[in-house]
């Protein structure tokens, strides 16, 4: 591939809305939107959660516009991006940075003026540590970028359940040490299918640095990792039944894949656990969402309680 090309054609209201990553985020609004029904009992107020997920997504897209712009000249040489609208040339930089921050200002402004600061002020720094701090530094600079950088990726739950509370909870941090822990055999099995382009634009990626069978060993320690950090919501009382089993059954799917992949025996394993992941991801929120209301529905007030109380962070 060669470095971003000429414009070849107008740009067009799709390359802005590519721009935004909108499955990324799409999946981000998700696991908001779990964080806001589990921060209570009820139902969400409908302004917080349609204003709320507005606000969240504006500035999630905005920080994916400034990885288009950063990563342009990567893009152009990637199979993957190549065809990336500020690789290709059909959105120019200027463009792309006043788009962004339009995007960014306008989420920062709905979600400070219509939910609360603090959920504002949380976003705000996702969008430097992501958009600026990732994108700019880590991903060049350590073989563990993801790992660190995926702090910044697993916030959404965080957001919606402040979005909600004003607070920071206990209950919210444990939904991000779970994305958190989910992230690194989530993007390490991308890595190792693309090894080759990511070696030759000169991004330390696990694969590139320290090869596949030590990724692969990787992959599945996190793994163990992530289903550890799965059932702490049924230990500590936040879950029940349902989210157990359904944590258990999508942990055993994400595990076997993770074996799959460490055996090597299996060339298609990487991109299959990579895919699987997202559906993993999505589902286990799911879970969180209907468990919570089927305790609220079903289990006694009295009983229930305790299953929702958690101690605001000063």
């Amino acid at each position: 591939m060669s470095e971003v090309s000429a414009v070849t054609a107008p740009a067009n209201w799709r390359d802005f809305y590519e721009m935004t990553k909108p499955r990324v985020v799409l999946l981000m609004l998700l696991c908001a939107m779990v964080g806001m029904f589990l921060a209570v009992p009820g139902m969400v107020p409908l302004d917080i959660l349609f204003i709320g997920l507005l606000g969240i997504a504006l500035v999630a897209g905005s920080a994916a516009v400034v990885n288009h712009l950063a990563d342009a000249h990567i893009d152009a040489r990637m199979a993957r991006t190549h065809k990336r609208p500020v690789a290709t040339g059909r959105v120019s930089v200027r463009d792309g940075i006043i788009f962004s921050a339009v995007t960014g200002l306008a989420g920062f402004a709905i979600l400070y003026a219509f939910i609360n600061p603090l959920t504002a002020w949380l976003n705000l720094a996702s969008w430097v540590g992501y958009g600026l701090v990732y994108t700019f530094f880590l991903k060049r600079a350590t073989p563990q970028n993801i790992v660190i950088g995926g702090l910044f990726g697993a916030a959404p739950p965080l957001f919606g359940w402040a979005a909600v509370t004003g607070t920071v909870d206990p209950g919210a941090l444990l939904l991000v040490l779970i994305i958190f822990a989910w992230t690194p055999p989530h993007f390490w099995a991308l890595a190792l299918d693309r090894k080759e382009e990511y070696a030759s634009v000169d991004v330390p990626m696990l694969p590139v640095t320290h090869g596949d069978a030590y990724t692969r060993l990787h992959i599945l320690l996190y793994t163990f990792i992530l289903l550890a950090a799965t059932l702490m919501p049924f230990v500590i009382g936040m879950s029940g039944l349902i989210y157990l089993a359904s944590a258990l059954i999508l942990g055993g799917g994400f595990l076997y894949w993770a074996i799959v992949l460490y055996r090597n025996r299996n060339p298609k394993a990487a991109m299959a656990t990579f895919r699987y992941s997202i559906l993993y991801l999505a589902l286990l929120f799911l879970a969180l969402l209907v468990d919570h209301y089927f305790l609220i529905t079903l289990v006694p007030a009295a009983e229930a309680g305790p299953l929702l109380e958690f101690t605001p962070l000063s």
